[in-house]
This record gives C-alpha cells, structure tokens and sequence, in this order.
C-alpha cells in the first residue's frame, strides 16, 4: 500500500516556521517510502482565510522545494460532501441538532467551573426530539460516553482518553458550514491519507476525530504528533522569536536548503550529525527519531548552517539565490562579471546572502564613497602619483587576466622602488570603496579593465580635491 501523507494548512496567515516543519516531515516521510504527498488548503474560515494568505502558502512551499503530488485541494468546494457526511451521522443517531442558546451555554460553563469542573458541553439537547422556536441550531456528535481512546502515536508512543474526558463537539455550525474536526476527519478519509503527521497542539483533537471515523465505519490513520517548537526564553515560538513567514527568511538572506536543514533538526536527529542534504534527510528520516520533548529556536545555529550551505554549496546553486538580492540593490548580474566567479570570490565572507550581495556589490557598481579610515591611511601621501602610474601601465594591457595584472602591479611596484602595499592599498581601495575583498588581482580581473580604470581615475580626483 502507498504510502500518502498530507499538509493541511489554514490559509489565515503567512506559511511561518511550525507550519513549515510538519510539511518538511509529511514531505519526507511520503519521499522515504516512495508515497504520495497531498496539499489541502483548510478555508473553511471564510472569514479569515484569504487569497493572498494563500499563495503565501504556495509561494514558500515552492521556495522550500517540498512540491506536492496532489492537490490543492480546498475544502470550501467540498461542502456537499461535508453535508452528505453530517445527514449520514445524523440518520445513525451519531449526531442530533443543539438547540442550546449562547446565554444557556455561559451559564453551563460557569456553574462547572464553579465546581471544579472541566468545562464542557453538558448533554442537555442529546434526548432532545422537537425543536424549539428562535433558534437556529447547530449539530453536535454524539460522542460514546464510556470506553477510552488508544492512540498509537508513531512519535510521542501510546496515548490513552477516557471518553468521559470528551464531550459533543460541534461538527455543524447554525449557519450550516462544517466545522474543522468534522472536515478533517471527511477529507483524511476520503483522500486516503494513512499518516497524519502534524504539531501536538492538535493532539487534544485526535481522540474525537477518531470516534467521529469509527461512526462512520472507517480505520483511523496513523498519526504522528510534533512536539512545540520553543523560543530561546523557554515560550512558545512567536515572531519575536523567528516565528515568521518562511518567505522573510529569503528577504533575509537564508539558503532554502539551510531553512530546511535547519527545520528537520528542530525534533529530529540522526546521530550528532549536523548538516543533512535534502537527499541524506528523504534516505535517513524516520518518525521513530523525533523528539518527544519540544525543541528550541537558535538563529544562531540557523544562520551558522547557512554560512556552511553558501560556503559548500554549488557556487552556480549559490549564484541563482543571490541574483534575487542583488536584484534588491538595483544591481544587474549579468551587467558586470561573472556572477558564479563573484560568489567563489567573496562567499567565504558572507553568512547570509544580503551580505554576500553588499560584500558583491563593488564588482558591478563604481563605489559612491571610501571607508575614511582606509582612505585616511591608502590615499595618503603620493597615492595619487602612484594610482596615475598603474592606470598607465593597465591601461597598455592587450590582455586582461590574472597573471598579467598581477605581473603590472609588481612592474609597478619595482619602478617607483616601493613595498607592494604602497601600490595594492590605493588600488584595492579606489575599486573596492572599503568593502571586504580577496586578492588583488582577481579583484581587479573581476571589476575588468574599463571600470578599473575608471575607478582609479576617480580616486585620483578625490585624494586631489582632499589634499
């Protein structure tokens, strides 16, 4: 049998980090086994679902790279299945029409929590045959009332709830429209998902959709519940913490493969293993390995495994990701040096893409201003004289390559009787504004002939009208 997992996001907000990890471990456990992976998109919130909420969704998935083999599906276009499944529990006697006001239900509250009760729905509509006059009702299942509920959690181990801990849940609202433990439990079943794998804040939802699934004659899944994932103050993970859309952790500089790495080892472990490429995770990942205990948020970490995927990475996987960012400076890559040669320059420098894009920035556009504290010290003396001397000689150059820049400056060096740095200072300055650089020579071959020579025309002009 196939294997088939699901991600079932509600589309009230942006895709952030819990959502992104229990679609990263849905995605590898159907990937390990050879299954199918379905995206459902939970909407029935009509009035706080929206489109742009949506393609938020659909847009850091495709970032992330988890596609999906199935799906979008959206449950506002299955409501007549919905109510196909409510008639059938109503016919069983599974469910029956509540016709208790708000008023009713407050005062039902209040009096258990006066008593120390857990507060629940009474029963007080479960015998209830006539309707009563004004109100609109909704529709409750008809949970059992002894026996318990054993869940075989593929993470957490063997749950047990007592059915006397639940009580009946609403699986219609008065307007009509399902509600989401009745909708979940319709589309698990009928899309075939045989793992459910998602955060334990729905663990307490579990056993009641298992009992709405028995009602209707059908096996429950198997599930797997993800513990929280923690800020570093030992609170639940909020956007103070990181907790936000996946999609700013590209606005922020993130390779996608870092975010997921970073995400399988938020309750997953193989060993003390640290970086996993997306191939190591799909062949190593088992549900048997995660964490029972919740995790920790570390952008530190996260930012470390970055600096490793810019370092290690394919330069051209590498280059494809930065041309977004230097998009963001205004900057055309392929207006300039090679991209791939630039990031084999200067990755070394960056933990983030934004700074390997500021650090990059030089090699397509003439610096605006000099570092002062470099410029007080490079442009200095007769450095004017000294970059007027090397213009000449590059300018001569019928050949434009490593070796013979390299070559000119040490001519230069040995005409005007001078240590290498009286020379490469100036120069590296006047081409690189200040910005953290590597060799002179490749440097100098990136940036290419005409802007060098443009640049060291304009510092010549800056350290005269400085003297």
């Amino acid at each position: 049998m196939t294997v088939r997992t699901r991600f079932a996001p509600s589309p009230t907000g942006y895709l952030h980090i819990g959502g992104a990890r229990t679609a990263l471990f849905s995605w590898l456990y159907a990937r390990k086994h050879g299954g199918r992976f379905v995206l459902r998109i939970e909407d029935t919130d009509l009035e706080r679902s929206t489109a742009e909420s949506v393609n938020a969704i659909l847009e850091g998935m495709t970032w992330l790279g988890l596609e999906y083999d199935e799906g979008p599906f959206y449950q506002t276009e299955r409501f007549d299945r919905y109510k196909e499944v409510i008639q059938q529990l109503l016919d069983q006697g599974d469910a029956y029409y509540c016709y208790c006001s708000k008023q009713e239900l407050e005062a039902m509250r209040e009096s258990q929590m006066a008593n120390k009760q857990k507060p629940r729905y009474s029963g007080l509509c479960r015998e209830r045959t006539e309707p009563r006059e004004g109100i609109e009702p909704v529709i409750r299942f008809r949970n059992p009332t002894d026996g318990v509920v054993e869940i075989e959690d593929l993470i957490k181990g063997k749950v047990v709830i007592k059915n006397t801990e639940l009580d009946d849940l609403i699986i219609a609202r008065s307007d009509g429209s399902p509600t989401y433990n009745l909708t979940v439990v319709v589309d698990d079943a009928d899309m075939d998902v045989d793992y459910v794998i998602r955060g334990d804040d729905h663990l307490n939802n579990t056993p009641r959709q298992i009992n709405i699934l028995k009602a209707l004659g059908i096996n429950p899944p198997k599930y797997a519940h993800v513990p929280m994932i923690l800020g570093s103050d030992g609170k639940r993970l909020s956007k103070r913490h990181g907790a936000v859309s996946v999609m700013s952790y590209r606005e922020e500089g993130y390779m996608p493969e870092a975010v997921l790495n970073y995400l399988v080892r938020l309750g997953w472990s193989h060993g003390d293993q640290e970086v996993f490429s997306v191939d190591e995770m799909i062949e190593l990942f088992e549900l048997e390995n995660c964490n029972k205990a919740a995790s920790t948020f570390n952008q530190e970490k996260l930012q470390w495994l970055n600096h490793q995927y810019i370092m290690n990475s394919d330069p051209a996987h590498v280059a494809h990701h930065l041309s977004y960012h230097l998009g963001s400076l205004e900057i055309d890559p392929t207006d300039g040096p090679d991209i791939v040669s630039v990031v084999e320059a200067q990755r070394e420098k960056a933990k983030t893409l934004v700074d390997l894009a500021k650090v990059s920035e030089f090699y397509y556009r003439d610096p605006v201003e000099y570092n002062p504290k470099s410029a007080k010290k490079a442009f200095s003396g007769d450095a004017a004289d000294v970059l007027a001397e090397l213009s000449s000689s590059m300018e001569t150059l019928t050949e434009w390559n490593r070796e013979a820049i390299h070559a000119t400056l040490e001519s230069v060096v040995n005409k005007l009787d001078v240590g290498f740095g009286k020379v490469g200072m100036p120069a590296r300055l006047a081409v690189t504004g200040g910005a953290a650089s590597p060799d002179l020579d490749l440097v100098l071959f990136l940036v290419g002939k005409d802007a060098c020579l443009r640049r060291f025309a304009k510092a010549i002009e800056f350290i005269k009208a400085a003297a």
